[in-house]
């Protein structure tokens, strides 16, 4: 039960000490270290993107105003802003990453029972990468056009949950398909992709891996039919055929058959052309599969929006990492406070109320239990708002 606890101190009550000790050893993060622990640059930085601060001299400057509370955050004395621009400078971003694996796996235990909309018992991801925009000038590392910065996001998401469950940060000139040769594929789950993932040689490794692929063709595809569903044939599904790739490159990649399928979208008017290695589900059961995929784009969107992973709180790659691995364990930290909690409101409205309700003394739970409290969807009519739920 709570004893007069703050609001950020309930939060990060959920997180293990114990496993981020073990992050911090792995990589020797406190050496040197005297009174400034990567555990409280964790802390401030957390800080910062409950209370979605715009800069780490925002940060500091909120946290300086309320220095009689640090004690009770956890953080201590008064940190200036030069000893936390430093720490994120120097210490390994590869601390904070290893941390949010533990997260996503704690988060996962909780979320386990989530089938969302989808009754396949098989678990559906989906991947992509989202390109942030950054002033090549300031930063030089992230190369991308040649007078244009950026770095891209790739991220694998648990359809049914809502939970990354694989991130890369990489510059924005790497390819999109390159981060396939990092995924561990799982047997019998389904990878939902765009047509940007095309590369016969590592979807057959998909294959191989015993799991699924559900892919875009492109126009140009090569093949020749095998044979025809004329029995799956309506007014969605115009073809279920199956294939192989005559491309000699292609087939050599990919010497197994494919099953192409053609629907008929009639919300958006839409033909959509779909490959896969999967032969047992229903032509309509894959393309509901595939419309599952735009989870992954309203969660780039939501974070975008809602945390701070677009303005950047320091300009060497080290930093820039740093930040976006502590704003997905924010995320994850919320999500499992949803899930510990009870808390039946989205995500956007729990971020919403602990950013102004952060150093309060109330039990976590009652902070949304005020009948008044105001309808955010009703105001917000975009799906973006549906994470977690």
């Amino acid at each position: 039960m709570n004893k007069g606890q703050y609001v950020f101190s309930q939060i990060l009550s959920l997180a293990s000490t114990t496993s981020f000790r073990t992050c911090v050893n792995r990589y020797n993060g406190n050496f040197k270290a005297k009174h400034f622990t990567c555990w409280k640059q964790f802390l401030c930085m957390v800080f910062g993107q409950l209370t979605q601060r715009e800069s780490l001299r925002d940060t500091m400057l909120c946290l300086s105003a309320n220095a009689d509370k640090l004690y009770h955050l956890g953080i201590g004395e008064t940190v200036s802003l030069s000893t936390l621009s430093t720490a994120n400078e120097n210490r390994d971003w590869q601390i904070y990453a290893d941390y949010a694996m533990v997260l996503i796996a704690e988060a996962k235990q909780l979320y386990v029972d989530e089938q969302g909309e989808l009754e396949l018992s098989n678990q559906v991801f989906a991947i992509d990468a989202t390109v942030i925009d950054l002033c090549l000038s300031v930063f030089s590392w992230a190369k991308f056009r040649t007078t244009k910065g950026a770095i891209k996001l790739h991220t694998q998401l648990n359809v049914k949950t809502a939970i990354p469950e694989f991130i890369h940060i990489t510059t924005g000139k790497v390819h999109e398909v390159n981060v396939l040769d990092l995924i561990s594929f799982q047997q019998d789950s389904f990878y939902v992709l765009d047509r940007g993932y095309t590369d016969f040689k590592r979807l057959f490794q998909i294959h191989k891996s015993g799991a699924y692929f559900i892919i875009r063709a492109k126009d140009n595809l090569n093949f020749t039919r095998i044979k025809s569903d004329t029995a799956a044939r309506n007014d969605q599904v115009l073809c279920d055929q199956v294939i192989k790739l005559t491309n000699y490159y292609a087939s050599c990649d990919y010497p197994q058959h494919l099953r192409r399928i053609k629907f008929f979208d009639a919300e958006t008017q839409k033909i959509f052309v779909f490959l896969s290695n999967n032969f047992v589900l229903k032509p309509t059961e894959i393309a509901t599969l595939y419309r599952h995929r735009w989870k992954i784009e309203l969660f780039f969107k939501w974070i975008k929006q809602h945390l701070k992973i677009k303005s950047f709180w320091g300009t060497s790659a080290n930093a820039v990492k740093t930040q976006i691995w502590i704003a997905i364990c924010t995320y994850l930290l919320v999500g499992i406070a949803k899930k510990k909690f009870n808390l039946k409101h989205s995500l956007y409205e729990i971020l919403q109320v602990l950013s102004i309700s952060i150093f309060d003394k109330a039990p976590l739970p009652t902070l949304f239990e005020k009948p008044t409290q105001q309808n955010v969807k009703e105001l917000f009519s975009s799906n973006q708002l549906n994470i977690f739920e």
